[in-house]
């Protein structure tokens, strides 16, 4: 008798502290804990997507993580007419998930559902926002009427379009994905002008300092690019970046703002990278960086070398870029831009070049109807006294180079070169 009765008290035990865990365990952890990786939509049920990378004329309806219906035509994004104003709960079950409980635990039950709460608009803030390839409302901004007799605006303008459609073939046929999906990390290196409604996804040694410097004056917060210092533009937090507004403010941003890059020829890049941050005083990159690479990278390193990681030589800064398993991490400024900007995620309505950089970004401030006497400045931001990084100086970096070396760096960067439409730097290249 005694161990039957021992035994029924264990059951019932073990079943309340089963309903007590359940009760208390968040229905969509569940599904996150057991599909890592995977994004569950707060709203209604996604249909399967097919190859987001690709320019699908299709009609497509989608929902966002926020609830929001987009209906995609033809390459341009239209919100549906039952577009909420307002991040809506969409979660019609939740009350079914709560259990009955007894009345003298209804405080618990109250604590409980705030818990719920604040867990689900944690979710809602942090999980990814879908958008239909090619989303933008606006597209390139039009020319005006009496710029369509410009023959120099309409050359400008064919030209960006030329530039859109091969980057458009290119993540057509080399980037194809289930679904299409934005996180805060695809838009952390876009900045945001409000005034002008322009995003601008910074690209450094490609003028980025400069257009950051635009950007302030036309957001009003100085007169001039000349009277902005170097550190007031990178280290003022004066401009905002997209990845800081909500779902909802990133949504509005991306679908009506022009959005544009400036790219500049990879290797070109590379090098420019390579002299600003290895070739003069800097106490960043080399404890960080140049330390690390001397001492994988050197045979025989002196030890005033090792310990200020100063003195990097390119073929051996070339050893770390294409080493997969790097003593250091990537830095942005020699990363892809195709990784920086994600211009087969984002559909950026203007593509300039640095090697054609005072033409393009007086055409784009024409274009978005800017303060006529706003030009792109000339000035070198850094290193004023020394020598542009050209054609004719990258050569010579990369002549330090085995053959093969030379093709791995090109292949490394080889999406870039593609599609940005750059030719091969080097005839031996294949």
């Amino acid at each position: 008798m005694r161990l039957t009765c021992m035994f029924s008290f264990i059951l019932l035990f073990g079943a309340a502290g089963l309903v007590v865990f359940i009760h208390l365990q968040d229905p969509e952890e569940i599904v996150h804990q057991q599909t890592p990786g995977i994004k569950y939509n707060m709203g209604f049920q996604q249909s399967k997507k097919g190859c987001v990378s690709s320019d699908n004329q299709d009609r497509i309806r989608k929902t966002t993580a926020d609830g929001v219906t987009m209906v995609k035509r033809n390459d341009s994004l239209h919100l549906s007419d039952n577009v909420p104003t307002k991040l809506q709960s969409t979660d019609g079950g939740q009350s079914s998930i709560m259990f009955a409980m007894k009345d003298q635990q209804k405080g618990e039950e109250i604590n409980s559902v705030r818990l719920h709460k604040r867990r689900r608009r944690f979710i809602i803030k942090k999980s990814p926002i879908l958008i239909s390839m090619n989303s933008s409302i606006l597209n390139l901004p039009t020319l005006k009427s009496e710029d369509r007799n410009n023959n120099k605006w309409k050359s400008l303008y064919q030209i960006q379009r030329e530039r859109k459609q091969i980057m458009r073939e290119t993540c057509s046929k080399y980037k194809s994905n289930n679904r299409r999906i934005i996180t805060p990390y695809h838009v952390s290196r876009i900045f945001v002008e409000d005034k002008y409604r322009v995003l601008y996804c910074e690209v450094p040694k490609a003028g980025c300092s400069n257009w950051k410097r635009v950007l302030m004056v036309l957001n009003g917060l100085a007169s001039s690019t000349k009277d902005i210092q170097h550190n007031t533009v990178h280290y003022g937090n004066y401009l905002k970046r997209l990845d800081g507004f909500d779902h909802k403010g990133i949504y509005h941003r991306l679908n009506t703002y022009t959005k544009m890059l400036f790219i500049r020829e990879p290797f070109e890049k590379l090098v420019s990278a390579f002299r600003d941050k290895f070739e003069h005083p800097n106490n960043y990159y080399h404890p960080v960086f140049g330390k690390a690479i001397i001492s994988r990278y050197r045979v025989n390193a002196t030890k005033e070398a090792l310990r200020t990681g100063s003195g990097v030589k390119f073929k051996e800064f070339i050893q770390y870029l294409l080493d997969v398993h790097r003593p250091v991490g990537m830095d942005i400024h020699w990363d892809h831009v195709n990784r920086l900007c994600s211009p087969c995620l984002i559909d950026y309505d203007f593509v300039g070049k640095f090697e054609s950089m005072e033409e393009d970004a007086n055409f784009f401030l024409h274009l978005i109807g800017a303060p006529q006497n706003l030009t792109f400045p000339k000035f070198k931001d850094r290193h004023s006294n020394e020598e542009r990084t050209t054609t004719k100086i990258t050569q010579q970096y990369f002549a330090q180079l085995s053959p093969s070396q030379r093709q791995r760096s090109y292949d490394f960067y080889y999406m870039d070169y593609l599609m940005f439409n750059y030719s091969k730097p080097f005839e031996d290249l294949y």
